[in-house]
């Protein structure tokens, strides 16, 4: 599904991903869309939700989290993603029984146990509403010491159990929050119920997408995977790309063709953004080739980058506000000046 230079599967995830046409403003409802979108760079989380609105305005992501719609946790992979708040309560037990286990084992080298554990939940649900730093220095007094990785490992570890999230923000800092105050009315949903309703949300806001896509997007076991996809693919289609399925949105095809131009165009998308980070093979979009110019070294701090005709083709930087692109190729000038006008588009 690519020919001279453009990427059909990349049109289509810009359409679906709603990086083309956002059909409104609803900050909340593109979450809920993504199903989760990554979090782990705050202030290029506010530009990618932005970016998928029809008003472009991370003033508006900042309200919906002070709003308590969406929050921030870490809901599966052991990673900080955005989420809608009334999903926590399904999404945490289906995506953190692997990564806790991880940290299980992680707690002992870090010289805690769980009886730590237990303090700092109590603890913590008296400190909070609370920047981090804030939540850190209460978990010193209280003999915790969360220096040298042993408060972040608490933090995640009380989020991972529905304790703790991110919430609003104040004077620019995001809070942390007590999940049982800031969620009061969490949704509930069966296992298999959760699982078709994840595949569902993924599929039709990621497809064109692969069982191995989905699979590495959460991080859960194979049979879970199986089952979620079992329950969405009646709201799904299929295509077949070199004797791999990939599954998607039905209508996706048909807004494509209606915006299709727009989608051929110059995207520029911070790092860490779900175009690149979504899916477990990258090299629909990309040239393995360029993977390092995205992410030097394997450091896993994702460049932010540039999409063209449904393909990335370089990163950009823009420090100070001035504007730099490193093309993997040269471009040409209809195409760098198209660069320039993203970059002034670009959500404030």
């Amino acid at each position: 599904m690519s020919s001279r230079g453009v990427s059909e599967i990349g049109l289509l995830r810009l359409v679906a991903q709603r990086l083309v046409a956002p059909p409104d403003d609803d900050v909340a409802g593109v979450v809920r869309h993504l199903g989760a979108a990554q979090g782990q760079d705050p202030a290029g989380a506010l530009t990618s939700l932005a970016l998928r609105t029809a008003g472009r305005s991370t003033g508006a992501v900042v309200a919906a989290f002070d709003a308590g719609t969406i929050v921030r946790s870490w809901p599966m992979r052991g990673t900080l993603h955005v989420l809608p708040a009334e999903d926590l309560a399904w999404m945490l037990p289906l995506g953190t029984p692997r990564p806790r286990v991880q940290a299980a084992r992680r707690r002992g080298e870090l010289g805690l146990d769980d009886a730590d554990v237990d303090r700092a939940r109590a603890v913590a649900r008296s400190a909070v509403p609370a920047t981090r730093a804030g939540l850190f220095a209460a978990w010193e007094s209280a003999g915790l010491a969360p220096a040298r990785g042993r408060g972040y490992h608490l933090l995640a570890e009380l989020a991972s159990t529905g304790v703790l999230c991110w919430g609003p923000y104040r004077d620019g800092e995001q809070m942390i929050v007590d999940v049982a105050r800031w969620v009061p009315v969490p949704r509930h949903l069966e296992r298999d119920e959760a699982l078709g309703e994840w595949a569902r949300r993924y599929f039709r806001s990621h497809g064109p997408a692969t069982r191995a896509d989905f699979a590495r997007w959460t991080g859960i076991p194979a049979a879970d995977v199986d089952t979620g996809i079992a329950l969405a693919r009646p709201d799904l289609a299929a295509t077949d790309v070199d004797g791999t399925e990939y599954l998607l949105d039905p209508a996706v095809p048909d807004r494509l063709a209606a915006h299709r131009r727009a989608a051929l165009g110059v995207h520029l998308l911070p790092g860490f953004d779900e175009f690149v980070l979504g899916y477990g093979r990258r090299d629909d979009v990309l040239e393995p080739a360029w993977f390092e110019r995205i992410v030097p070294g394997g450091n896993g701090v994702f460049r932010s980058t540039v999409v063209h005709r449904g393909r990335v083709v370089g990163t950009w930087a823009a420090p100070r506000g001035r504007l730099e692109v490193t093309p993997f190729r040269p471009l040409d000038a209809r195409t760098d000046a198209a660069v320039t006008r993203a970059h002034a588009r670009l959500p404030r």
